[in-house]
């Protein structure tokens, strides 16, 4: 689960004699390893454990702000996701009572809170019910997992806002942030519902919620194995699912096209619901907003509702106005991203309909949703975004198509003809994999420029602000993503001697206006000194004269282009972050699910 966090690390584990044994180290998961065996993996046997990986909120990166945390007897350990926004004042009761705190974190007040409810009161002795007392009390979204010594075959665990997932196998049980942790063990899982608490046993499970009363969790089968989380012989998870692409573009598709129509994977909306609406929102955070303004552009020209793409974060706070016939479109990999959900929340409280585009199956967004797409794209290790995000590029399509399709602005036989041009996108960007070693050579080449600037006009704008954030996340390059007819209202100042320009050319074809006035652009900033690297149509010779460096893709058509233009700029950041000698999959500063605010 390092993906999901690598500041800190750290282990606890109940030996079903009284003993539990905490060790935690700052920095990366190998960190934790070396200690562990220098002092000793024998020390670690016993009947239940957990583990943590941490993206650092509150406190520095530091052994001693490392997860697990245990109250001041070293009884209780608790692991903790997610910010618990109260968290001041519960530590400032604490120290009025005599509690010594030895961390900076929100974290460990839980601990000692759960240790005092355990050890007298109402809930005294039993673990579950001192948790939901606890759970209670926090503001915030979070997810706890809990250990006793008291009690060495159960671990509880609870969840606000921040997704939770048991995995139930034979004679074993498990509790995570995600199925990855534990697939090798069990494809049968149950995910947690929105302020639940689940107590685990070796022999299964039991759900209730923060009240006391039983509640229901839901149960789903994992589609893939253990061989889709795992490298497959590549150095990076990045790598793997650069070339993973074609494989979840057709998953993505796969069966949202029966008897001519268009459909949904979860469909809680009528025909006639989607024809009473009369404005769309897109609301996304990072890559998946990039897909979402990739949206507008198919959305509008497909069914000429006005489009607006929005920012998760700032969405509800700018008082947006919604109504009944208002769509709005959250995308998150995770189906848990905190801004995305509140932004979810937020239209639902105004009575607007909502359509999930996400990956995972019982998702936090998707449950709250009226609507649901998932991308099926498979699990995502690296950090930053590849195969999920052209997946999401798709399912915006689909979207797109099912809006028209019900509100009779395309016909049943244009509706297949975009279908079927979708599906034979990924065979276009398996072709554009087989031509990528050229590209991962222009990387090494221009691996030591200070900064890189991305140009794009119509849908290519979107693809530059992609592959501007990937070269910045990655390769901790500045990098920036301008719509190039705004080249001279301000960027051109930027143009130096040498410095690389990627141009995403539109279709000479498709976009003829538009690739003229591009041309124009390249020979501007070529004049000035730049290195203009070209991403454009297999045969545009118009572009050959002013491109220093040109990288073609297969003609298609020009709304679906952005599936085949992004692949080269993932190559491209991967392979400079790989020539700076930086990690591709764990890029400093991030972690995979943002499920905080």
């Amino acid at each position: 689960m390092e993906y999901r966090g690598y500041d800190s690390a750290g282990v606890a584990v109940l030996d079903g004699a009284g003993a539990l044994t905490v060790e935690r180290k700052a920095g990366r998961l190998a960190n934790l390893e070396q200690q562990l065996d220098a002092t000793g993996r024998e020390r670690f046997a016993g009947t239940a454990g957990m583990g943590h990986t941490r993206w650092a909120t509150h406190g520095a990166p530091v052994d001693r702000n490392s997860h697990p945390h245990r109250d001041t007897s070293g009884r209780v350990a608790v692991v903790h996701n997610g910010i618990i926004e109260n968290f001041a004042v519960l530590r400032a009761e604490l120290e009025a009572d005599g509690v010594e705190l030895t961390s900076d974190t929100d974290t460990e007040t839980t601990a000692h809170l759960i240790a005092r409810a355990y050890a007298d009161g109402p809930t005294a002795g039993d673990l579950p019910a001192s948790v939901r007392t606890v759970c209670r009390r926090l503001e915030g979204a979070f997810t706890l997992v809990v250990t006793h010594a008291d009690e060495p075959d159960l671990i509880v665990a609870a969840r606000r806002s921040s997704p939770l997932v048991v995995g139930v196998g034979e004679g074993e049980t498990f509790v995570a942030s995600d199925v990855a942790a534990f697939i090798e063990h069990t494809r049968e899982a149950v995910e947690l519902g929105q302020d639940q608490l689940v107590a685990i046993t070796r022999d299964g499970y039991e759900v209730t919620d923060f009240a006391g009363e039983p509640a229901q969790a839901k149960p789903f089968t994992v589609a893939w194995d253990l061989s889709a989380a795992e490298k497959g012989g590549h150095d990076y998870f990045m790598l793997k699912e650069i070339e993973e692409q074609p494989e979840a573009l057709a998953n993505t598709l796969r069966g949202h096209f029966d008897g001519g129509r268009i459909v949904l994977d979860e469909q809680r909306l009528t025909d006639q619901d989607l024809r009473d609406v009369d404005k769309v929102f897109v609301v996304a955070c990072g890559t998946a907003y990039h897909s979402g303004l990739i949206a507008k552009y198919a959305i509008e020209h497909w069914t000429r509702l006005p489009v607006e793409v929005e920012l998760a974060s700032e969405f509800r706070y700018r008082d947006p106005v919604l109504d009944r016939d208002t769509l709005v479109v959250a995308i998150s990999q995770s189906g848990e991203t905190a801004d995305t959900l509140e932004a979810v929340r937020h239209a639902r409280g105004q009575k607007a309909r909502v359509l999930a585009i996400c990956n995972t199956n019982g998702a936090q967004i998707p449950r709250e949703s009226d609507a649901v797409l998932y991308t099926h794209a498979g699990p995502e290790v690296g950090v930053a975004a590849t195969k999920t995000f052209t997946s999401q590029v798709a399912a915006n399509y689909l979207v797109g198509l099912a809006l028209a399709q019900a509100r009779g602005t395309k016909y049943p036989d244009e509706v297949a003809r975009e279908f079927a041009e979708l599906e034979a996108m990924p065979a276009a960007v398996h072709k554009v994999l087989s031509t990528v070693e050229d590209v991962r050579a222009l990387g090494r080449r221009i691996a030591d420029s200070k900064a890189v600037l991305f140009l794009g006009r119509h849908v290519g704008f979107p693809v530059a602000l992609e592959g501007a954030l990937k070269l910045k996340e990655l390769a901790y390059m500045h990098a920036e993503g301008f719509a190039a007819g705004e080249l001279k209202h301000g960027p051109i100042a930027l143009i130096e001697e040498g410095l690389p320009v990627v141009v995403v050319m539109p279709s000479p074809k498709g976009r003829a206006t538009l690739h003229a006035k591009l041309v124009s652009n390249i020979s501007e900033i070529q004049a000035r000194g730049a290195r203009t690297i070209v991403i454009a149509e297999e045969g545009d010779d118009t572009v050959r004269p002013f491109a220093d460096e040109l990288i073609e893709v297969p003609a298609v058509p020009t709304l679906l282009q952005p599936l085949v233009s992004s692949v080269p700029l993932q190559v491209l950041a991967a392979e400079i972050a790989r020539a700076r000698g930086y990690d591709v999959d764990k890029p400093r500063n991030l972690a995979k699910s943002v499920t905080v605010e």
